[in-house]
């Protein structure tokens, strides 16, 4: 590309501020969410090691009795009375479920999953990061007393795979990370299936007839519109009592109820913009006249919470709370395993070898196996920017099945504590060493990106959908826009709508090019192709009066020699 030489040096210190705050305001959920989640993996680190240390310490005997603490919850007549252990096994983990249930709906409505093309890839790279692992296991145990324990080495823990990505970040393309998310997402849905069917106790049919016609319920609530949290809640906690009785596990509540929480607002942004303007002009009279506007406050967060969707409300409202309380918690009463004696006769149990080789093995086998084959047939695009060794690399973090193993290994031998220890060895033993061996490989083949540079991996396909009423479009600069830089040009002044990035020339298909963000002095070269974002109707009437013959009265198509307008108020 002609200009890419003369512009790369001062492009790289400008690049982030080309980018429109627009877009850095449409990917800081994702942004928050990995940061939250690369932080719980580090407090469920420590909340892990605190469970290994006082297991093995010598108050170990005050470990097992703060376990089986009893609670007491009665309503009236009615009440449960379980162990501590109990409580936040079914009661806390429910609320894990939850959010759980909430970032796959999410995901498949708006998120990275939402298309086909989008889920293609992750899917089958779940999939074989399931089946592999299970094999393994079930091949190690056939006709042991741990054949059960299949579905240990199945998952990945989101928590603990993302904290380690966030050690190795400026090594690895964003698309990875987001292929990494999407996996997990998936194979979370998949161990809730396996969960639900083969980890349950005997069913009560009565129980579960009354679960599912609570789940219609809360689906007719989501279909006629109904958006405040508490009638959500209500339902959901007779929902997670039928299903307590009903056999199945009762965390799958959660997942239901998750699912049928409301992802959109009770009004569109456009529908509160004249209260909110009114309500700022009631504060700015306050203001003047020093008098309490508490009451324009309370009006604009009213109306801001109105075009929230209840479900990403509560996803922002829980994620803090499962991710530095709830699983902490789990961890502290299930990490706590007595290695003292017979660590070397455990670490060699059949039940052991088969959860620590699937998931040193089969997880990177399978996840990476099916991606090549996904890839190579065609069914979906490699993460772009991405190298096979790091593909790899995630592949073999996805090892990490810290949370979601431990608990299928509690359901799956509730009545041995000898095969749940077992189980549990090979978990840490395989997690740990997944850790490692991911983290160096990531760190090898990597190049470290310079601080502040544009990453050469960002795509259309993998940017985030934009606020209603914006518009991200793909558009080849005609040739008048050869030789010009984008100061010159004054599309941002001119028409409100902006230039993200560039698609270099060079590569026949625009699919196959990588997206580089442009500062004001960028010189545009022939084939170059504009990512434009803006208003809808700014945006078509750019294109429109940019291309050549778009008008036949030849009054538009002069973007390059008429002078610009004054700046908007």
């Amino acid at each position: 590309m002609s200009g890419a030489a003369e512009n790369s040096t001062a492009g790289g210190a400008r690049a982030q501020n080309a980018v429109p705050q627009l877009l850095f305001a449409v990917i800081r959920p994702f942004r928050e969410f990995f940061r939250t989640q690369a932080a719980g993996g580090v407090v469920l680190i420590v909340a892990t090691l605190a469970a290994l240390v006082w297991a093995n310490s010598p108050e170990a005997e005050v470990y097992e009795q703060f376990l089986h603490v009893p609670v007491t919850l009665s309503f009236g007549a009615h009440g449960l009375s379980w162990p501590l252990h109990h409580w936040i096994n079914d009661a806390l983990m429910s609320v894990f479920f939850l959010v759980a249930g909430m970032e796959i709906k999410r995901e498949l409505l708006v998120g990275e999953l939402r298309t086909f093309r989008r889920a293609t890839l992750p899917l089958a790279a779940a999939l074989g990061g399931m089946v592999v692992p299970a094999l393994i296991h079930a091949s190690i145990n056939r006709g042991t007393a741990a054949e059960g324990g299949w579905g240990i080495p199945m998952a990945t823990d989101i928590a603990f795979a993302l904290g380690c990505v966030a050690l190795v970040a400026r090594r690895v393309p964003s698309s990875l990370v987001v292929f990494l998310m999407a996996l997990a997402i998936f194979d979370d849905l998949g161990a809730i299936v396996v969960i639900a069917l083969f980890y349950g106790q005997g069913v009560d049919w009565a129980a579960l007839g009354a679960a599912v016609s609570i789940t219609i319920i809360l689906v007719a609530m989501l279909k006629v519109g109904v958006t405040q949290v508490w009638p959500y809640g209500v339902v959901g906690v007779a929902l997670w009592i039928a299903v307590l009785k009903s056999g199945v596990h009762a965390t799958i509540a959660g997942v239901v109820l998750g699912l049928t929480i409301p992802a959109r607002a009770r009004k569109r942004p456009s529908e509160v913009l004249g209260d909110l303007d009114m309500a700022i002009a009631r504060i700015r009279r306050a203001k003047e006249a020093d008098v309490d506007a508490s009451g324009p406050l309370g009006a604009i967060e009213r109306h801001l919470e109105a075009v929230q969707p209840p479900l990403d409300r509560l996803v922002h409202g829980l994620h803090p709370w499962v991710a530095f309380l709830i699983v902490p918690l789990f961890a502290v009463a299930n990490a706590g395993v007595s290695v003292a004696a017979g660590l070397g006769e455990s670490v060699r149990s059949p039940a052991a070898l088969g959860v620590a080789l699937g998931l040193l093995l089969g997880k990177p086998i399978g996840i990476f196996g099916a991606t090549w084959i996904c890839v190579r047939t065609g069914l979906a695009p490699k993460p772009s920017g991405a190298t096979w060794a790091q593909v790899f690399g995630v592949a073999v973090l996805a090892g990490i099945g810290f949370t979601m193993s431990i608990f299928v290994a509690s359901l799956a031998f509730a009545d041995r504590a000898d095969l749940q220890d077992q189980s549990k060895v090979g978990i840490f033993l395989g997690s740990f060493v997944c850790a490692i061996a991911g983290l160096g490989l990531l760190r090898a083949v990597g190049r470290e990106r310079e601080t502040g540079a544009a990453e050469p991996d960002l795509r259309i396909d993998e940017l985030p959908r934009f606020a209603e009423g914006y518009r991200l479009e793909p558009w080849t600069a005609s040739a008048r826009f050869v030789g010009k830089t984008l100061r010159e040009l004054d599309i941002r002044r001119r028409y409100r709508v902006s230039v993200v990035g560039i698609y270099a020339a060079g590569r026949s298909s625009l699919a196959d090019r990588a997206l580089e963000p442009v500062d004001p002095d960028y010189r545009f070269a022939a084939g170059d192709t504009l990512l434009l974002v803006g208003h809808s109707p700014d945006v078509s009437r750019l294109i429109e009066e940019a291309t050549p013959n778009a008008s036949p009265s030849g009054t538009r198509g002069s973007l390059a020699t008429e002078p610009p307008p004054p700046p908007p108020p």
